[in-house]
């Protein structure tokens, strides 16, 4: 049986690439057709599954990474993997997956617009320098077979700014649990979330989940709602800054529109108070929330730098802006409380546009990348 070497530094119960890793490794354990090797720093035991953990030494985030790569990449060595995927960008592995997306266009996306003194903090920051290097030399490895890209972003910003061929980059969006997150589940606390946050009954809502509120544009949106004095915006999710974006709140009038929530177990409930989804993210992947807020039924309101986007019918299903753009913003909020007799209907075709992108169908799409190339690499010998 072909090993599978599967490289993720740590775990984050609550992170997406982390339930997609577990999602392969259940999979290949009911399969049987490769035996899954998990390479990691920290990870949860997973019952029946092989876990190598590496934890050198460190101090600082660049020796952080440098030493786990190297690490890694003896690990695999050792146990004689005939196919690695990294989550980490590792050159030497075989396949990545770009589930973070490309960093230069992260760290161009977050500096766009920014005063000098921005720019030139970031430059002095070894971190990004070390990414940066690291990023090109792996894309740029003779190992590497394929780059795994959660959206057709990602795969334009590899092939763009590395010279990969497209015809290695496979776009395998994020499954949703359409089961799970569903409207008629997500509604049963409508009422009751709304009067614990004392957002009126009948207000048009927009919800906002994540962390990291200036990547994903928590100024944004809060901008955005400022002129509608109907609409309420609950944030749902942590962050280190939240006073200022109560700051923020107050400064801009909407203190008593905008719920600050923190970190929520049900997030489902969360979508179902709303009536649309917010994200005005500077540069998200993917955005495995834009695809949760569809399944339960809620328009979409997004960035042109989210790899969510691309699942929208834009004007329809949902409305597009550049992250930076608060004219665009205000004005899709009024278009989104324009169209409110037909945010059922709308709702309910966001549901059916993600209803196939389930987790089972994208292992199925990784799998069958794994044997392509299994397959070619026996052919070639």
């Amino acid at each position: 049986m072909k090993r599978l070497a599967i490289i993720r530094q740590k775990y984050n119960p609550a992170g997406g690439a982390e339930r997609i890793v577990s999602a392969i490794v259940k999979q290949l354990q009911a399969g049987g057709e490769l035996s899954p090797l998990l390479i990691s720093r920290n990870w949860e035991s997973l019952p029946g599954v092989e876990a190598l953990r590496v934890k050198p030494f460190y101090l600082g985030s660049v020796w952080r990474d440098w030493g786990f790569a190297r690490a890694a990449r003896a690990a695999w060595r050792q146990a004689g993997a005939d196919l690695v995927q990294s989550h980490e960008r590792i050159p030497g592995c075989h396949v990545f997956r770009a589930g973070d997306g490309v960093h230069a266009a992260w760290l161009d996306a977050r500096l766009e617009g920014r005063p000098w003194w921005r720019r030139l903090s970031t430059f002095c920051n070894p971190y990004h320098h070390y990414m940066l290097r690291t990023e090109r030399a792996m894309f740029r490895h003779s190992a590497l077979r394929a780059v795994i890209c959660n959206s057709a972003l990602v795969r334009d910003d590899v092939v763009g700014r590395f010279g990969v061929d497209p015809r290695r980059c496979a776009v395998i969006h994020n499954g949703v649990d359409s089961d799970f997150f569903n409207p008629a589940a997500a509604r049963e606390q409508r009422v009751a979330l709304r009067a614990q946050y004392g957002i009126p009954p009948q207000a048009p809502v927009l919800v906002y989940v994540g962390s990291g509120f200036e990547r994903k544009g928590v100024a944004q949106a809060l901008r955005a709602i400022a002129p509608h004095a109907a609409v309420h915006l609950v944030v749902v999710g942590g962050d280190k800054k939240l006073a200022h974006y109560q700051h923020l709140a107050a400064q801009l009038g909407v203190s008593e529109r905008a719920h600050f929530t923190g970190p929520q177990r049900d997030v489902r409930s969360h979508y179902g108070l709303a009536d649309g989804f917010i994200l005005p993210t500077v540069y998200e992947p993917f955005g495995s929330v834009v695809g949760e807020a569809m399944a339960c039924g809620l328009p979409v309101l997004t960035s042109t730098r989210c790899g969510g986007a691309e699942l929208l019918e834009p004007g329809l299903t949902g409305w597009l802006a550049a992250a930076r753009d608060d004219e665009a913003w205000r004005r899709n909020v009024a278009a989104w409380l324009a169209a409110r007799d037909d945010w059922s209907r709308r709702g309910e075709l966001a549901r059916e546009r993600v209803r196939g992108l389930s987790e089972a169908h994208m292992v199925a799409q990784m799998l069958t990348l794994y044997r392509d190339l299994l397959s070619a690499e026996e052919a070639s010998r």
